[in-house]
């Protein structure tokens, strides 16, 4: 690993490392992912050794930390339990959201019991007509009444709504295209507020939703920072987000390569192992080797962001290179495997499913080569 990790992070991941051996073995989240349930009891073993509050000031009830910790928690819940990675990059984008932006009672009710693992967020943005485009199709809409706010609308493709306590909705308060957006921060035992879990066939240990605001009721002090700057303050998130993201997908992909590699040692054909066959070694090695540059372009572009700096290109290149490597390493896998990676008891088939949702999320990879295009290579924007 370059760089290498420091002694605090070591120490850390090593205990990371045997918390996912003893409490996430293969069979355990193959089962959960057959039956499309979330993993309680992870979750909170998680929380104890601090993994939820990184990124959160001690004092504001969190673990302390930053993005470095948090990519390379990412990038091991992705070998092993994808769906709790995926819920972790939600998770660290509502804490981030809560700890810039919150009040003080909001913080004081919501942020050290999501460190704690006591709460569960979930971020409601994209909508049955607008991913990447929602600014000009977001239908959802707050109206001021005399106590507060009444939110009205749906969100489609939510990650963690039918689970999660509370709810981070970003809808319409105003008609200008980007300063007319605010967040709100809505129990999600709110009258009016109905989840409903999605039928999909990858990340299965984390649900997917369509959520449904029919005239909920909020009090003035339910938005999260400044009315109309939603957008902005979601913004200021992207960048950890997508490195959030690259960390997921180079965990996946990592999972993969080695489940595909210890593979190659044990399968025989023709009298000896297929890993000794040229072709199947080069491929392995190219695979590798793209994992290894992404987690590299993922890992700098943390510690750099820790630092301080703007990290909108790097960020970007290194979610695009860890969907782009992890896919390839899964589709490897699938082929080196053979018909064993159609076994539901093994993990291949998962690591197959679950990557492709980065492609996509939190944006498309053709998204990302559009902003890289312009921002990182000068070329005229094209989109």
């Amino acid at each position: 690993m370059f760089p290498p990790p420091n002694a605090d992070e070591t120490l850390y991941c090593d205990a990371l490392a045997k918390l996912l051996a003893d409490a996430a073995p293969v069979q355990r989240v193959q089962a959960l992912d057959k039956a499309k349930a979330f993993d309680g009891e992870l979750h909170a073993a998680l929380a104890g050794i601090g993994a939820w509050g990184i990124g959160v000031d001690e004092a504001a009830g969190g673990s302390g930390g930053g993005p470095v910790l948090q990519v390379m928690t990412l990038e091991r819940l992705g070998r092993h339990a994808t769906s709790m990675a995926v819920f972790g990059v939600i998770q660290y984008m509502a804490t981030r959201l809560l700890g810039q932006y919150g009040s003080d009672a909001q913080r004081q009710r919501y942020l050290a019991a999501l460190c704690a693992g006591e709460l569960r967020a979930s971020f409601c943005m994209t909508e049955a007509g607008g991913g990447t485009d929602i600014l000009t199709t977001m239908k959802t809409r707050a109206v001021k009444t005399g106590t507060g706010w009444r939110l009205d609308g749906s969100k489609y493709w939510i990650s963690g709504a039918s689970t999660a306590d509370v709810l981070i909705v970003v809808a319409r308060t105003g008609e200008h295209r980007s300063r007319g957006i605010t967040s709100f921060l809505v129990p999600a035992a709110s009258r009016g507020v109905t989840a409903r879990a999605l039928d999909t066939f990858a990340v299965n240990g984390y649900d997917t939703c369509e959520l449904l605001l029919d005239g909920v009721e909020l009090p003035a002090d339910a938005v999260l920072g400044t009315v109309d700057q939603g957008f902005m303050q979601v913004l200021g998130t992207l960048n950890s987000e997508r490195l959030n993201a690259a960390a997921v997908a180079a965990g996946i992909g990592r999972g993969a390569h080695r489940l595909a590699l210890d593979y190659a040692k044990e399968r025989e054909a023709f009298g000896r192992p297929i890993g000794q066959f040229q072709a199947l070694q080069h491929k392995l090695v190219h695979a590798g080797v793209d994992l290894e540059a992404a987690w590299t372009l993922t890992l700098n572009a943390a510690r750099l962001e820790e630092a301080g700096a703007d990290v909108s290109v790097e960020s970007a290149m290194a979610k695009l290179a860890a969907s782009g490597a992890g896919q390839r390493a899964a589709q490897l896998g699938m082929d080196v495997l053979g018909g064993a990676g159609f076994d539901l008891d093994l993990p291949m088939q998962r690591y197959y499913r679950d990557i492709r949702l980065y492609s996509f999320a939190p944006l498309t990879d053709n998204m990302i080569a559009n902003f890289l295009g312009e921002r990182w290579l000068g070329l005229p924007r094209s989109y």
